[in-house]
């Protein structure tokens, strides 16, 4: 099971990156608006305190039995939701080392009109990400960060809804131009945990598996190890070739039937500008799991963005990826995905996006997923912007369990403020 330190302490981390914009507002009194423009003046950058407040209407909050004390309901409960996510953002310019830091900490409160009982799953949230980087204008330069996530949004695509997850990858890369830049070599390394624990506290009716039992999710608690190089040569001056090899390895923490997995892949491919208003990246190649379980396949990228005027910005692809995953050992996803970005009078944005996902694991279990995401922002004055939305998330499996079978809308008003 997962360990309740773990969780404390990755909470801890991200309270006190909450309390910083907390503490910078009482500085900011106290001292007086910094010069030069908002924010709080970090040597040669900015401290900007932020504040989001969200009104959220979600389908699919997770499993609650009815009326607090009744029976387990078949599916997903529904619930008004309220966040209140105070954070920052800090940018410190340099070219020796320059630093960028975003954070918040979202509290999570379930309001009960929809679902009675559903407050009790109440939560924090809370998403942290720092970056140094190091010589950057230098032939050789280096980046190192850490990101840390705790959301009802796992990137373990076996599991169902109604489960919390605890994300952290540390990371470290380098880049390295020799001969004026036409060349560009990219080593990289990267470490990933993460932790599942459920949300709602019950397991959805029809549930025989561990993949759509909240209750059993810790089965999936992992640590991922990547190493990869990637590099790039301009044989044109905005067209380059592309290489990109790598090694991952997973191991899990508490499923003692998967075996760990050691995936390498190497693809190949060209990127640049097709014209002067289209951007085109494609790469292909093979990815071959080296672990017990075995496995592979073809693996690849096709993605474009248009240029539609000045104000639109349309993108689109196909990725095929290989992966790892706990009870399965592998799978494969084939993702058709699409995004359209425009800002209208230089207040006004509107942005869409959807995705249509294929899973097939080993052993013959295949899910389809989709996504869409779409909404205004607006911004009020420079330092308030008001937003609406809608998402829509639809799964559906070959096992018929209801944690792997259901439909989410949520639609969402959200109003944003940065000092």
């Amino acid at each position: 099971m997962t360990q309740p330190g773990t969780f404390r302490l990755a909470l801890g981390a991200l309270a006190l990156v909450a309390l910083l914009p907390l503490t910078a507002a009482a500085q900011s009194f106290a001292g007086g608006r910094a010069p030069g423009g908002n924010g709080l003046k970090v040597g040669n950058g900015r401290l900007h305190p932020t504040l989001d407040l969200e009104t959220r209407l979600d389908s699919g909050v997770g499993y609650f039995r009815q009326a607090g004390t009744g029976p387990l309901s078949p599916d997903l409960s529904g619930e008004l939701a309220l966040h209140i996510r105070p954070g920052l953002m800090l940018d410190v310019p340099s070219p020796k080392l320059a630093i960028a830091l975003r954070g918040n900490l979202d509290y999570v409160a379930y309001t009960g009109l929809l679902t009675a009982g559903s407050g009790a799953a109440s939560h924090l949230e809370g998403a942290a990400d720092l970056a140094l980087r190091f010589n950057q204008e230098s032939t050789l330069s280096v980046e190192v960060g850490d990101e840390l996530t705790r959301s009802d949004r796992t990137r373990t695509v076996a599991l169902g809804a109604g489960i919390l997850s605890l994300y952290n990858e540390a990371r470290a890369r380098a880049q390295w131009k020799p001969g004026g830049g036409a060349l560009e070599v990219t080593p990289a390394l990267s470490y990933a945990m993460e932790f599942f624990e459920p949300l709602g506290g019950m397991a959805p009716v029809g549930c025989t598996a561990t993949e759509c039992d909240p209750l059993a999710a810790s089965q999936f608690n992992y640590g991922n190890l990547r190493a990869g190089v990637e590099g790039r040569w301009r044989f044109l001056p905005k067209t380059a070739v592309i290489v990109d090899t790598g090694v991952g390895y997973r191991g899990y923490f508490n499923d003692t039937t998967t075996p760990s997995a050691l995936l390498l892949h190497a693809m190949a491919g060209v990127a640049g500008l097709v014209s002067p208003r289209i951007t085109l990246t494609a790469k292909a190649g093979w990815s071959q799991n080296l672990g017990a379980s075995g496995g592979g396949t073809v693996v690849a990228q096709a993605e474009g963005t248009y240029l539609w005027g000045p104000s639109l910005t349309v993108k689109g692809g196909y990725l095929r990826a290989f992966e790892p995953v706990a009870s399965y050992g592998t799978f494969r996803d084939d993702r058709v995905y699409a995004e359209a970005r425009s800002l209208m009078g230089g207040r006004l944005a509107l942005h869409a996006s959807g995705g249509l996902d294929f899973l097939s694991f080993a052993g013959g279990r295949s899910d389809t997923l989709v996504t869409l995401d779409l909404g205004p922002e607006y911004q009020l004055r420079p330092w308030l912007v008001g937003s609406l939305g809608y998402t829509l998330g639809t799964r559906s499996s070959s096992l018929g369990a209801a944690g792997l079978n259901y439909t989410r809308h949520e639609g969402y008003a959200r109003m944003s403020v940065s000092y």
